[in-house]
């Protein structure tokens, strides 16, 4: 068999080989096992197939199709009823299109023709592998969907949120944490990757350390010394042995953050720990094997840097084996009054005063605003009010940088001391009939008389408006004005 390069494989479960060729057998088991295929368990007797599979463990099938006892056409159809989750590849001769065509009828995954293309054996083994492992993730993620609660929610406390759409990627976590292959964590600036990345290592059940590092604006020297350490005298001023990171993360997790920011040559290097785990320190040329699971982030487009030849794509599926896309807070605004009042209290304590109140037209601003910074920028703004103003209550005018149509003169404030200042506008203090009208006039002021805005702000429905402006036309010019537009 001509051996090509292609990307290697790091299987964690096994690969059944079935064919009663035992030379061939023990050629293919060499060949798989040389390209990194180290779990590879052979059979000669196709009998043996079914009870081997009963046992478990097996994630991808490889079987001749013409064998003694059962045949390929009595053993595939078998197979894929009882073990649907396992992706099987058939083997076939060269010019037997119509048993390639059968077996793909009858589910096989693909086939393989003999003499054995290497290169494209071992393609096909990763890709069958990879549907293998989808396959019991969304098994998983269904059970989930379907109701089951979060079975190691304390591995998520440090993340306050009510979204939907974060509760969802907890479930996909549990359902990664054990594998231990790479994760690729992908989001804007600010949405709390590492917060992601640490609940990986805490639900994965790892002994060691969670070990973060940033790799943007280290060099190659700079990130190899940084990560794989160095021996006594590797360069000048190296009087001492060191250390390096991935061997403090010996049995955890090693967490590379902005990976997209990584120079070309540290890719190569970074490459080689994710296929053969193991590494070399500076300065020597003594092997060091290494357990940790790795996890990177990023805020890049790695279409764009990988197009650009700015980022290694083999690198890029290496670490993407599992792939975490973590929302922006634009898209969850209903963390907002959750974040906001717990950060706000944060705050306060930094500068040991009371928690002030945040008054509702800020919490409704927030929510309108996109948050380009995400959760950094929300904890940098409510600092910096809290740390400028000593008041009970923050209004909009302590956030300047958050833009609302709640922002104008007469905006009427929704805190406590802003009803009493509109009693000045009536004679007596105002009926609720006469503050629903106020409060849809201003509403209709503050968004130019767009109704649909109006009533968005309101919280009703534009047919509910509709009907109150009928209600409160003969009152309000203003209202009569809007009714006829």
């Amino acid at each position: 068999m001509k051996k090509d390069v292609v990307p290697s494989l790091e299987l964690e479960r096994s690969l059944l080989v079935v064919d009663d060729d035992l030379d061939f057998l023990n050629e293919l088991r060499v060949m798989l096992q040389s390209n990194d295929v180290r779990s590879v368990i052979t059979l000669s007797n196709s009998k043996a197939v079914l009870p081997m599979l009963e046992e478990g463990g097996i994630s991808v099938l490889l079987m001749d199709w013409v064998m003694p006892g059962l045949t390929g056409s009595e053993l595939l159809p078998l197979v894929v009823q009882r073990y649907p989750h396992i992706p099987v590849i058939v083997l076939t001769a060269v010019n037997d299109l119509a048993t390639a065509i059968a077996s793909i009828k009858q589910g096989a995954f693909d086939y393989i023709t003999k003499p054995v293309d290497t290169n494209r054996l071992l393609l096909n083994i990763h890709k069958a592998y990879q549907i293998s492992e989808l396959s019991s993730q969304n098994k998983l993620l269904k059970n989930y969907l379907l109701g089951e609660p979060l079975a190691r929610p304390d591995c998520f406390n440090e993340i306050l949120t009510r979204s939907t759409k974060l509760q969802a990627i907890f479930k996909v976590v549990e359902t990664i944490a054990p594998s231990l292959h790479p994760v690729l964590i992908t989001g804007e600036t600010g949405v709390g990757k590492e917060l992601i990345a640490q609940s990986v290592h805490k639900a994965s059940g790892l002994k060691g350390k969670f070990v973060p590092l940033n790799v943007a604006g280290l060099d190659d020297i700079m990130f190899t010394d940084t990560l794989f350490g160095h021996k006594k005298g590797a360069f000048t001023g190296a009087t001492d042995a060191r250390e390096g990171l991935i061997a403090k993360a010996q049995g955890g997790t090693l967490f590379l953050d902005e990976i997209g920011d990584l120079s070309m040559e540290s890719q190569v290097k970074l490459l080689r720990l994710l296929q053969e785990h193991e590494y070399y320190r500076l300065g020597s040329d003594a092997l060091v094997k290494s357990d940790a699971r790795i996890i990177a982030a990023s805020n890049r487009n790695f279409s764009h840097l990988i197009e650009r030849d700015k980022f290694r794509q083999d690198l890029f599926q290496r670490l993407c084996f599992h792939e975490i896309q973590v929302p922006p807070l634009r898209e969850r605004p209903e963390d907002i009054p959750l974040l906001a009042s717990h950060y706000v209290k944060l705050a306060a304590e930094t500068y040991g005063r009371p928690a002030p109140r945040l008054a509702r037209e800020v919490i409704f601003a927030m929510q309108e605003y996109e948050f380009p910074g995400n959760v950094r920028e929300l904890i940098s703004k409510i600092g910096s009010a809290v740390a400028h103003n000593n008041r009970d209550v923050l209004n909009l005018q302590d956030f300047p940088g958050i833009p609302s149509r709640f922002r104008a003169k007469n905006t009427i404030r929704f805190a406590y001391d802003g009803l009493f200042s509109m009693q000045a506008t009536f004679e007596q203090f105002p009926t609720l009939d006469e503050m629903e009208q106020m409060l849809i006039e201003q509403a209709l002021k503050v968004t130019e008389g767009n109704k649909k805005a109006a009533a968005d702000l309101l919280g009703i429905t534009r047919p509910t408006l509709h009907k109150r402006l009928t209600e409160h036309r003969a009152e309000s010019p203003i209202l009569s004005q809007a009714l006829a537009q």
